[in-house]
């Protein structure tokens, strides 16, 4: 009987420790997901840059993702806008200043339409909506820069939206 003595304070022992001990389980790292995410769509390392340096994108699913590429749209449209109307208060030859009031709506239309039609469908769980919009957005900037004769002052900001754009259907696509 004395054999048992100590096997069963260590018994004892080790319940009374591991009761009292809380297991630490690391936050769940979202890398693969975003790099798998990322994989389906049309240009990897923007979608990886973009995803990662958004601290909401650690904790996202897929849907979350979608979001946060949705307010980079939005954030790309606003400050596109903001300098379409600053190329605008400058002294304009008159087919370059038509062809900047037509960026100007087409911008307009991406942060009214685009932007608020793709949010509200990712949270109401029709992507197909949501899909359309980040298609729209895309089709906006690609027209916006064709309206141009001759060098468009917004290629970067165009050639930018469309790829953020097309990335973003392309995720919200592997929802559907």
């Amino acid at each position: 009987m004395t054999n048992f003595k100590p096997l069963a304070l260590t018994i004892i022992f080790c319940f009374f420790v591991s009761s009292h001990c809380t297991i630490i389980i690391p936050k769940n790292n979202n890398g693969n997901l975003i790099q798998q995410t990322c994989k389906q769509t049309p240009n990897y390392a923007i979608c990886i840059q973009y995803l990662k340096s958004d601290p909401r994108s650690s904790d996202a699913d897929i849907t979350g993702l979608a979001l946060i590429m949705v307010d980079i749209i939005k954030s790309k449209a606003n400050t596109t806008l903001n300098k379409i109307n600053q190329l605008i208060k400058k002294k304009q030859e008159p087919s370059q200043k038509e062809a900047l009031n037509s960026c100007a709506g087409r911008y307009k239309a991406i942060l009214v339409a685009d932007v608020p039609k793709s949010v509200a469908a990712l949270k109401q769980g029709d992507p197909k909506f949501a899909e359309d919009g980040s298609n729209d957005a895309a089709v906006e900037a690609t027209t916006c820069e064709n309206g141009f004769k001759g060098k468009s002052p917004l290629s970067n900001e165009n050639i930018a939206m469309h790829d953020v754009a097309a990335i973003t259907a392309a995720i919200v696509k592997q929802l559907l």
